[in-house]
């Protein structure tokens, strides 16, 4: 897109006197970060919770930015720009008008747990033929998604975005952006409540990713999912369905769980069934890889193919990622939480062969309910999940309460002697760690991404 072409996409004011010929020049790429600015780049200038992107527009201009886009007038703009009532909503319809002339297909992936998984999977077995652009990160809203479909050049061949949501209407407008013409749900959970209220309501809402997608979609949903499976049609569109089940299109079974190491299966598919080796541990990888079997098989890739693109998935930092350090090992899974996925981790660590210690932090955006379900979190952990149980944040101390409740109505036995303790912040963890780990531990870090559980696995580390 030329930068005149930009300013007519998001209905802007295009002030570019002395700057007519630069005007006409394609654009290289389109940042909102001035550190990323370069040769003939578009930088939107965005005002954020801690620094106002209008601040940099000399800057980005010193260093041969293309032209800006902004909300209000720059003091002596060195370049072209396009004034606009909201940056941010230029943004989304630049990026749409972008997408409209592209030709390449595109996968869109939500859900309430294992999107950014399940997108790791698919991308790896398309890029067994296609090259492929993916979500990095966590560019998965309304700002990161426009930002990624921007990025797609001349040389890529498949598109796979992950789509996340926290409230009604936000899918709707990413689904107009993305348009996809494959649509992935992988479960309907309990993320978002705060907003949602309901798993009927982020059904709702994460449905609407049907909204824009292209007429002739496939769309694939988890047929173990009580709310997914009672999805028949969608705009005249049969659902494919894959899981664990026979009854599902794709299923899986000779499930051997390899602990820390992965898991084996045996796939089943309409084109024959075949064994999947899935590196990343966890027996709910075995979802990911059904979907990313079934997207495959829509777009034209063979088994042996498939096989190759599941067993060569990479870890994500954050999302169930070993850490092999000399003298311990650390899950770090500390991106985000749900019930769900806490529940997934737990089961995971019970595997370990070493002793096993959660550290969990609070669950946001639960609603309501919040407290019952880290109760309910607690319980779980203290049924033989692991041999320590260490809390962080204010829900959590709900968490380690039931949890020693738990074990009160258990009778006395080695089997159930779990250390439990609780702390309110970060520091005061940090603080007494040390004295409560031991050689070769094997260690879950698992929190919302809020709570900055980050820095514990970095501690762990060091």
């Amino acid at each position: 897109m030329t930068f005149r072409e930009m300013a007519a996409a998001c209905n802007g004011i295009l002030h570019a006197r002395g700057f007519e010929e630069q005007v006409e020049k394609r654009a290289g790429s389109v940042v909102i970060d001035s550190r990323e600015i370069e040769k003939d780049g578009v930088f939107i200038a965005v005002k954020g919770e801690r620094s106002d992107g209008h601040s940099y527009i000399a800057q980005v201009f010193e260093k041969g930015a293309l032209g800006v886009i902004c909300e209000r007038v720059p003091e002596n703009a060195a370049g072209p720009f396009i004034l606009v009532k909201s940056s941010l909503q230029a943004l989304k319809d630049i990026a749409e008008c972008y997408r409209r002339v592209l030709r390449i297909p595109f996968v869109g992936i939500t859900g309430s747990v294992g999107k950014t998984s399940t997108k790791e999977f698919i991308a790896s077995v398309l890029s067994q033929r296609f090259r492929v652009l993916k979500t990095a990160g966590n560019y998965n809203n309304e700002i990161g998604l426009p930002l990624t479909v921007m990025k797609i050049r001349p040389q890529h061949e498949a598109a796979v975005l992950e789509m996340g949501i926290s409230e009604f209407g936000e899918m709707h407008r990413l689904s107009r952006i993305a348009r996809p013409d494959v649509c992935v749900i992988t479960n309907i959970g309990q993320c978002h409540l705060e907003n949602l209220h309901t798993r009927d309501g982020i059904l709702k809402a994460k449905s609407e990713i049907f909204d824009y997608m292209s007429p002739q979609a496939h769309i694939f949903l988890n047929g173990d999912d009580d709310k997914l499976c009672t999805v028949q049609e969608v705009k005249g569109i049969r659902p494919v369905f894959f899981g664990l089940s026979k009854k599902n299109a794709y299923y899986a079974d000779e499930i051997e769980n390899r602990g820390l190491f992965g898991t084996r299966c045996r796939i089943h598919t309409p084109q024959g069934d075949f064994e999947a080796q899935i590196p990343l541990p966890g027996p709910h990888m075995v979802y990911n890889a059904l979907a990313a079997a079934a997207v495959g098989m829509s777009m034209g890739i063979g088994t042996e193919q498939i096989q190759a693109g599941i067993v060569s998935v990479k870890p994500v930092g954050g999302r169930s990622n070993i850490i092999r350090l000399e003298d311990r090992t650390i899950i770090d899974d500390c991106y985000n939480a749900s019930p769900v996925s806490v529940r997934g981790a737990l089961e995971l660590l019970s595997s370990a062969a070493t002793r096993r210690v959660a550290i969990l932090g609070d669950m946001f955006e639960l609603g309501e309910h919040e407290r019952e379900l880290h109760r309910e979190i607690g319980v779980y952990a203290a049924q033989g999940k692991c041999d320590v149980l260490i809390g962080v944040g204010a829900l959590t101390e709900e968490l380690c309460d039931a949890a020693k409740e738990t074990l009160k109505d258990v009778p006395h036995s080695s089997d159930h002697e779990i250390r439990i303790l609780h702390f309110n912040t970060l520091e005061e963890l940090e603080n007494e760690l040390p004295a409560v780990l031991k050689p070769e531990d094997t260690i879950l870090v698992k929190a919302s991404h809020g709570m900055g559980l980050a820095h514990v696995v970095e501690f762990l580390r060091a």
